[in-house]
């Protein structure tokens, strides 16, 4: 209301940049652990070492919730307080507690599955398991049948080269949305110069109907970019 309190948000704001700072690092920690697994079933380790980092993944995904909790708590104090503008600054602290505490107590353990770097950290898996004649459980079986079909089945059956260079890619990245996979440097080439157009950047896939591909579509394809590690590797040693 008009002549309230004037409240600073300095220590909301950095608390804000704190968490975001924690988020970076949990996110860092799913990245290094997805490809440790994937190490793991490369080099045909124990099986059981693979599932702790699937028991990993979900401790990680289970801190990026309650770190995103947070961060809506405080983020929701700070737009109450703008809006109402009360005459007495109220106990930020304990207003924040109070959001995050009813943030957490929504919480359900399967939309842990949901957690996006875990769902690509089952599907990464998933795909080096098939590749590498693991047995796959009765889950992970119905799963793999959405996996994009360059990638489901065999080494030999992949797509190494890139719909736009059309040479072997290097530093392959996967469009969440269509699945289809380019070269990193590549495709954000074109989403650049579209950008600069004022224009989407449709799918470069021949026969793809994504007709907007976003930077925020991109995940690292570490998948295939070991399968074409392996093959460069046998190719070099067979000469």
């Amino acid at each position: 209301m008009p002549g309230g309190s004037t409240v600073s948000f300095t220590g909301m704001n950095s608390c804000l940049s704190s968490l975001k700072t924690c988020q970076s690092y949990i996110s860092s920690g799913m990245d290094i652990t997805t490809k440790v697994a994937l190490d793991l079933v490369e080099n045909h380790n124990d099986m059981e070492e693979v599932d702790k980092m699937e028991e990993v993944m979900l401790e990680f995904a289970s801190m990026s919730r309650e770190v995103g909790h947070y961060m809506q708590a405080v983020e929701d104090t700070v737009n109450q307080i703008k809006r109402e503008k009360p005459e007495t600054v109220p106990d930020l602290k304990d207003l924040v507690q109070k959001k995050f505490t009813a943030l957490e107590r929504t919480n359900n353990d399967l939309e842990l599955n949901s957690n996006e770097k875990y769902a690509l950290f089952k599907e990464q898996l998933e795909q080096m398991k098939t590749q590498f004649g693991i047995q796959l459980g009765a889950g992970e079986s119905e799963a793999l049948e959405q996996v994009d079909e360059d990638l489901a089945v065999t080494q030999s059956q992949m797509n190494f080269i890139c719909p736009i260079t059309q040479v072997e890619m290097k530093k392959p990245v996967k469009n969440k949305t269509c699945g289809h996979s380019y070269e990193e440097d590549a495709i954000l080439g074109i989403i650049t110069h579209k950008e600069s157009q004022k224009k989407k950047a449709p799918c470069p896939q021949i026969g793809c109907n994504n007709v907007e591909v976003k930077r925020s579509d991109l995940v690292p394809n570490e998948v295939l970019k070991r399968a074409i590690d392996r093959q460069s590797q046998h190719s070099q040693s067979t000469r």
